[in-house]
């Protein structure tokens, strides 16, 4: 198994982002290293690519990255709670589009679009990638 773990440069090579930035996500909890070497430098998963991936994604839709944190690391119920939640938002939401001024209508729509993205790429991430 060890074979297929990644070095902290392998893994930076292979997202196309800075060991600054591993550094970084790591501190924040958006990855974790799946172990460490005899000299104690940090393995990761190939997986985690993906996943740093995932984040700058969200990151692109304005989601920052503690609330990214805390959505990755979440556990399966907190999720159901967070998406029953979005539910009830997006349906405020279509009800303030539907008797809001025209001009208003087209800024609400784009808002439902970006929303809507954003729910697709959260339900891309799969159960078992959430940190324990």
């Amino acid at each position: 198994m060890s074979e297929a773990l990644l070095k902290i440069g392998e893994l930076a090579a292979r997202a196309g982002v800075s060991i600054r930035t591993i550094d970084y996500y790591t501190t924040l909890g958006l990855i974790s290293p799946a172990q460490r070497t005899a000299s104690n430098y940090r393995l990761y998963s190939p997986a985690d690519v993906d996943r740093i991936h995932l984040v700058q994604r969200l990151e692109v839709h304005g989601v920052p990255l503690d609330e990214i944190s805390t959505a990755l690391t979440a556990r399966q119920a907190d999720v159901a709670a967070i998406l029953d939640r979005i539910d009830v938002d997006l349906q405020t939401l279509q009800t303030a589009a539907d008797g809001a001024a025209p001009e208003m209508q087209g800024l609400l729509a784009i808002i439902a679009t970006r929303v809507h993205s954003l729910i697709t790429i959260a339900l891309q991430i799969p159960p078992d990638s959430y940190l324990p």
